[in-house]
């Protein structure tokens, strides 16, 4: 929040807060900022506090409250309709409060008087996502390799201008995590898709013509599971990439980001594996398993100009936040809890691919995923995003649209189906909704009695 005046009213740091947070995403595709309770929490005052400040900005016009999806700057409403957001992700509740136990814990035994942003908390953490990606002598990693950034988009954003990428031509698996393609886009890089196989692995063909005619600086590829699809990269794809990437040797961005989300557990093998470690870069982030507490990501490199750029960059962090996460790591707590994640996402996923088959039936075709929190469905029809976005608004069945996830206009008639509900009841309700938004009448016709 920078520098605190003396005598300042909490709700004018908050306020400060978000004008910075505000002016760091101007011309930003996605403007979406953080919620009552995320603030509360993460700035550790009142919720009504976090209220006068943004009654404040809404005042100035510099932000907007859109119901039932929360507050955006100003400008972002148009942008708003014609682009989703990301859904949001799935209450940890219990993993938030491990957290934030673990931090107030923390607090008590050293009677913290240092200044908030120094770095042990930073150091702690490194070491331990280091040790938790170390998995022999001939693959291991120490804190130094380990930069952080306060989420995906910064960090990306910091690897590219400290390997002077801006401006290159990258690959992506398609389709793409979208905050990494925009984040890409921002960046000013040409970006190519290599297009899935019949399998949804990356079309091994297309992405060795690319890199022998194409003067490509960066690949981006899974770790070993591609999202949104849900999909497992094979052993024989991991090998044949790693084989192409010593051909052509380029940076490898590997996304983890979602690894974690394997329903049988974390595989043996990952992309990594095969590929030479000085050209590898691996993409990972705590949110996903932790909650919006833990918004960080980080990135795991053996280059030295990389380590030394996010040195130079200096991203503040709450230390305590920092060592707590790196204790639930030490503890086992947070794969403990994925565990039993992975098998919540799984029921989550065959409930909603059952639903959408009763309710569709052929008009939609689907694969069960492997792993991941969404079920990317292809309908038989064009997809009228408008009406798909107003029709699902409250309710806990989130959609993307395929577009979001390519920016060459792939997948049209695709979407990303996340639900977050608990009654099968409810999921009914909103495919019903669904339904009618695209003027489907799946069964019996709308008021029809048995």
């Amino acid at each position: 929040m920078g520098r605190s005046v003396p005598g300042e009213f909490a709700y004018r740091k908050v306020y400060r807060y978000l004008q910075a947070l505000i002016d760091q995403g101007e011309g930003s595709g996605f403007s979406r900022l953080p919620s009552l309770r995320v603030l509360s929490r993460r700035l550790r005052v009142s919720l009504a506090t976090v209220q006068s400040a943004y009654s404040l900005l809404e005042e100035e016009g510099r932000v907007q409250c859109l119901p039932r999806s929360g507050y955006y700057a100003q400008g972002a409403g148009k942008a708003q309709a014609a682009m989703p957001w990301q859904p949001p992700a799935a209450a940890q509740p219990m993993l938030e409060r491990t957290l934030l136990s673990h931090e107030r814990r923390l607090a008590r035994q050293r009677g913290y008087t240092t200044s908030p942003w120094e770095a042990p908390g930073s150091g702690r953490l490194r070491n331990a996502v280091a040790e938790r990606y170390t998995r022999s002598s001939n693959q291991y990693w120490q804190a130094e390799h380990v930069q952080l950034a306060p989420d995906v988009p910064a960090l990306l954003e910091t690897l590219l201008a400290a390997l002077a990428l801006q401006g290159g031509t990258v690959l992506v698996h398609s389709p793409c995590c979208w905050q990494v393609l925009r984040t890409l886009a921002r960046a000013g890089m040409r970006v190519l898709e290599v297009p899935p196989d019949s399998r949804g692995n990356p079309d091994l063909r297309a992405l060795a013509r690319l890199l022998a005619c194409e003067p490509v600086c960066m690949l981006v590829m899974p770790s070993c599971l591609g999202m949104p699809q849900g999909r497992l990269l094979s052993l024989h794809v991991q090998q044949q990439l790693g084989q192409l990437l010593g051909q052509h040797p380029v940076w490898l961005l590997e996304n983890d980001l979602d690894s974690e989300h394997c329903y049988s557990g974390p595989p043996n093998t990952r992309l990594r594996d095969w590929v030479d470690p000085r050209q590898l870069l691996v993409l990972g982030a705590f949110e996903a398993a932790v909650g919006a507490e833990a918004p960080y990501a980080y990135v795991l490199s053996h280059d030295v100009a990389l380590a030394r750029a996010f040195a130079e960059r200096a991203f503040r962090f709450a230390p305590l936040r920092l060592q707590a996460l790196a204790q639930m790591l030490g503890k086992g707590e947070i794969d403990a809890h994925l565990v039993r994640l992975r098998l919540d996402l799984q029921r989550r996923m065959q409930c909603l691919a059952r639903a959408l088959q009763l309710q569709f039936g052929q008009r939609v075709v689907l694969q069960i995923p492997e792993g991941g929190r969404s079920l990317w469905v292809r309908f038989r029809q064009p997809l009228p995003w408008e009406s798909i976005a107003a029709a699902l608004a409250g309710t806990a069945l989130h959609a993307l649209p395929g577009s979001q996830f390519s920016l060459q206009g792939r997948y049209p008639q695709y979407l990303a189906l996340v639900w977050l509900g608990e009654q099968p009841g409810e999921l009914q309700l909103a495919l019903e909704r669904l339904a009618q938004a695209l003027e489907l009448r799946c069964g019996r016709p709308a008021g029809a009695s048995g």
